[in-house]
């Protein structure tokens, strides 16, 4: 029986979430997948665990390889997906068993989609922080391919676990180490290059908020190089024609932008401003300005 679609799952020290993470895939309702494990060097159980799933389900196959990072892990396993859709799975995580069906009708629905998320749970809810809280509320916000494109900059609007995508697509673009999320970097690709990425809004996908996440833990993830991320898909995008742009509001953010930018050469003409001390005022040149 030719699958359907291959999961990608990259596992580095995972063996105390593996099992649980295979078993929810295990227990998709769509049977017609291939699930491409790729044990990243773990020096612990990780690829015992994996090897033990393959010995019972065939539909697993488990790759090993040195120690090299995520984005070499993702790269090799790429290259062992065999269906014509890739869906991204995290070793800590859990699929909604309705996942993988639900997200294949939705790109065999629509042809014009090159991709498509879906909502998520972030567990264990007793430790979630408020900032996690509105982070999950603000990805639930997010539910069709406009919103996807229009909240871009915001932050990644669709966690990569949740991602399915077409392997041709995906093939072609590959993960890049640039210093900075390759989640992120690869959605920003996406949208440059034109493609339309859906998002299913419902929560498909349990996504765990561990303190030793890649995203919690990496220098790779922290909020500059998020910024770092943002500037430069922007100097090549909206602000490749134009010197000069803009800025609202410079608090934290505003601040991190103005000097990301800096290193493109793009500058701010204007900063608009709420603080009655600021307005009038110069900042690096720019004068600062209210919204009106």
């Amino acid at each position: 029986m030719a699958t359907r679609v291959s999961i990608l799952l990259p596992a580095y020290r995972a063996e105390a979430t593996l099992a649980a993470a295979l078993r929810s895939v295990q227990r998709q309702t769509e049977t017609r997948w291939e699930c491409v494990v790729v044990d990243d060097g773990s020096p612990d159980a990780t690829g015992a665990i994996a090897n033990g799933f393959a010995e019972r389900d065939s539909r697993f196959l488990v790759l090993r390889m040195p120690h090299g990072g995520l984005v070499a892990a993702l790269n090799r396993g790429i290259e062992s997906c065999g269906s014509p859709l890739i869906a991204r799975m995290d070793a800590d995580d859990l699929m909604h068993r309705e996942r993988l069906a639900l997200q294949l009708r939705a790109l065999d629905g629509d042809p014009s989609l090159d991709a498509v998320g879906c909502h998520v749970r972030l567990f264990p809810r007793a430790t979630l922080a408020e900032g996690m809280r509105a982070y999950e509320r603000w990805l639930s916000s997010i539910d069709s391919p406009g919103r996807v494109r229009a909240e871009a900059f915001v932050e990644c609007p669709v966690p990569h676990p949740t991602l399915m995508i077409r392997s041709a697509i995906l093939r072609q673009m590959h993960y890049r180490d640039r210093g900075w999320p390759e989640d992120y970097d690869l959605i920003l690709r996406l949208l440059a290059a034109g493609n339309r990425i859906g998002v299913l809004p419902r929560r498909l996908h349990c996504w765990r908020n561990g303190a030793d996440r890649l995203s919690r833990s990496s220098p790779v993830y922290a909020i500059e190089r998020f910024t770092a991320c943002k500037a430069a898909f922007l100097a090549e995008g909206f602000l490749s024609r134009s010197a000069e742009y803009v800025l609202w509001g410079y608090g934290a953010t505003g601040k991190g932008l103005r000097r990301a930018l800096l290193e493109y050469g793009r500058r701010p003409s204007h900063i608009v401003e709420l603080h009655p001390a600021r307005l009038g005022t110069r900042i690096h040149g720019a004068p600062v300005i209210p919204p009106e």
